[in-house]
């Protein structure tokens, strides 16, 4: 399960050692690691990061295809926690060291940076090969956070983009050796420590706007 710890300024979220899947279990102990980033007062940022062979793999569809009667609502809270963590007012950086597909491909994406390992792990929006269509809401994500022509080939291809390559196209903002992602993370966010506050999760807000309403309705989140 993910835990919490505080590297002076920086908090450091780690996910978890397996493929940090978005059990419903999960994504609560997400939350309430985000309720106390936020409820921090003064300098403050946020890493995300894991430990072992994934960042994460996204939704968990064994959970998923077990309690289908709850899928309404399972969308509605992921969709939720993407949305919080796009407008959290701190800078947030996410460290992936590991495979990041699909729904975790798509929770980097919330992030204000990404750092990923150079020389091993993909980067992957696997989604038109498994047949799984993108919400609306992931959608307005991705193509809020992506140029369109990245947007369109990783939602169109499912190509999977390796460190240099995910840097090339700007889905990741550095890629470097496997026992620097953290660091650089964390190196990133304590530069930005001192922005956090009202203002900047204004701006967050403003900036995605479209995105964030989309990802908030909650009446219709299939489409």
């Amino acid at each position: 399960m993910p835990s919490l710890d505080r590297h002076e300024n920086v908090f450091v979220l780690d996910l978890g050692d397996g493929e940090n899947r978005f059990h419903p279990d999960w994504i609560d102990a997400v939350g309430a690691a985000l309720d106390e980033v936020e409820k921090a007062e003064g300098p403050r940022a946020l890493v995300t990061a894991a430990t072992g062979k994934f960042y994460s793999n996204g939704l968990d569809l064994e959970w998923l295809f077990a309690n289908a009667d709850h899928y309404h609502d399972y969308v509605v809270s992921v969709h939720e926690l993407f949305a919080r963590l796009l407008s959290l007012p701190l800078v947030t950086v996410a460290a992936l060291q590991g495979h990041t597909f699909a729904a975790g491909a798509m929770f980097s994406l919330a992030h204000d940076f990404r750092v990923m390992r150079a020389d091993r792990g993909y980067w992957c929006l696997p989604e038109a090969d498994i047949d799984i269509p993108f919400t609306p809401g992931m959608s307005a994500l991705i193509q809020s956070r992506l140029t369109p022509q990245t947007a369109h080939e990783c939602m169109t291809t499912a190509r999977r983009y390796g460190g240099a390559d995910a840097a090339t196209v700007g889905i990741v903002d550095r890629a470097v050796p496997e026992d620097a992602v953290r660091s650089t993370a964390i190196e990133i966010a304590q530069s930005l420590v001192g922005k956090a506050g009202d203002t900047l999760g204004t701006i967050k807000a403003r900036m995605y706007a479209p995105a964030l309403a989309t990802l908030r309705d909650t009446a219709s989140p299939l489409g």
